[in-house]
């Protein structure tokens, strides 16, 4: 992770189905509201479809899907946060995307014994806020979970 001067690291925050995580700033690469979308047949219900960002071929991952929160609404608008992995271009699929947070890196706990299975498998910690918990997005356990559910 980038740390700012001695201490601090910054992430891009977002919600998904009411809770809040942040992804490490240098992991996200655009910030955009998917449009046309177009569904891969037979594709898990996670990997929402593919879409052309810019002329690069994105594949969107809806998030919620990925971590067994409920749906969204009938109409209900998303956004996403383009993220790379392995070469290859993605969209995380969530309801909103927030502000940057600098956080000093001492201030992260570790994952609370407490924290719910599907988070915990893609979560890199915690950060307690003022009135709500951070739960840090490990972009790498998102896609290693994504090849466990291919493989199944």
């Amino acid at each position: 992770m980038t740390t700012l001067g001695q201490d601090e690291i910054e992430y891009v925050t977002v919600m998904i189905a009411g809770q809040m995580f942040g992804l490490p700033i240098e992991r996200v690469h655009d910030v955009f509201i998917p449009e046309r979308l177009t569904r891969i047949p037979l594709a898990p219900l996670q990997i929402a479809g593919v879409l052309n960002l810019r002329g690069r071929i994105v594949t969107a991952i809806d998030m919620r899907r990925r971590l067994a929160l409920p749906p969204r609404e009938k109409g209900e608008k998303s956004m996403a946060v383009g993220v790379e992995h392995r070469g290859e271009s993605f969209g995380l699929l969530v309801d909103t995307v927030g502000e940057v947070l600098k956080l000093p890196a001492s201030s992260r706990d570790p994952n609370p014994v407490n924290l719910d299975l599907c988070l915990a498998r893609v979560a890199h910690g915690v950060h307690r806020l003022d009135d709500r918990l951070m739960v840090i997005l490990d972009v790498d356990r998102v896609f290693a979970l994504q090849a466990e559910a291919l493989a199944a």
